[in-house]
């Protein structure tokens, strides 16, 4: 993407392309250290996203050879102590977790990584829902290293995707690993050749772009509510789901493309 002139604290850049929202982590000069401001520009492209009916996916990347170092300390460390948030109420949290106050992200987010990608590195692609990775990638949830402990998700979502042991083992000894072994244990979903991540996760995206979008948050919002609050839940909400997609012109859309054979052509409705 078309990143602007590099802000001494940092900022968080947009691109709109198609039904895509393209959103930037710049900062490369401090390896994308995040500062409060830029949690807050996050926060805002999230919604963004979320509030615009003719954008259907995002893709978050990063500007320069490296995702992100994790949190500027000094930056973020005063609200910390305070027990605050960068994000003000109201907007959509882009860890997702579901926190009072605070909005959830109903459409689909992709994540290219690439270089460093530490602590809140690895929450954000945690939080979101396909992760392509480069093969040069070095994370680390190294929060135990600073006498601090993840709140952006790691602790609920390395166990969920891993298991608790493996977990744990880079929970609890904040250490460094590849691309290769936050594949194995399923934290990402792609690797490639580092200088094509961010190619391969916007040909994903537009994949997604292209199906149906009522179709595509139902689908994703229900086998989240699968994970967090189990199969009975979510199913219990498949035939209201299902009539109320059924009756939109999209459904109406896809059977006539079925029949025609040929792709089809939805708009959101």
């Amino acid at each position: 993407m078309n990143f602007s002139a590099e802000l001494p604290e940092g900022a968080i850049d947009t691109e709109v392309r198609d039904h895509m929202l393209l959103v930037g982590i710049n900062r490369p000069s401090k390896r994308n250290g995040f500062t409060p401001g830029m949690f807050r520009q996050l926060a805002e492209a999230y919604t963004r996203l979320d509030d615009d009916p003719s954008l259907r996916v995002g893709v978050l990347c990063a500007a320069g050879d490296h995702f992100t170092a994790g949190l500027d300390l000094p930056a973020c460390a005063p609200l910390m102590r305070a027990g605050k948030k960068a994000v003000p109420e109201g907007l959509v949290e882009p860890h997702d977790l579901g926190l009072p106050g605070y909005r959830r992200r109903t459409k689909p987010m992709v994540v290219a990584v690439k270089g460093i990608t530490f602590t809140v590195g690895i929450e954000l692609m945690l939080g979101a829902d396909i992760v392509v990775a480069a093969d040069n990638c070095r994370f680390a949830q190294l929060e135990v290293k600073r006498c601090i402990m993840p709140t952006g998700g790691a602790t609920l979502r390395m166990a969920e995707r891993a298991g608790l042991g493996n977990a744990m083992l880079h929970l609890l000894t904040g250490d460094e690993f590849d691309s290769a072994e936050a594949y194995r244990l399923n934290f990402v979903q792609k690797l490639v050749p580092a200088g094509e991540e961010l190619a391969a996760a916007l040909r994903i995206a537009r994949t997604i772009s292209e199906q149906a979008p009522a179709a595509v948050v139902a689908t994703r919002l229900n086998t989240l509510k699968a994970v967090e609050h189990g199969s009975i839940v979510a199913v219990s909400e498949f035939i209201e789901t299902q009539r109320v997609l059924a009756n939109s012109k999209d459904a109406a859309e896809g059977i006539r493309a079925f029949v025609e054979r040929r792709p089809a052509r939805f708009t959101g409705h």
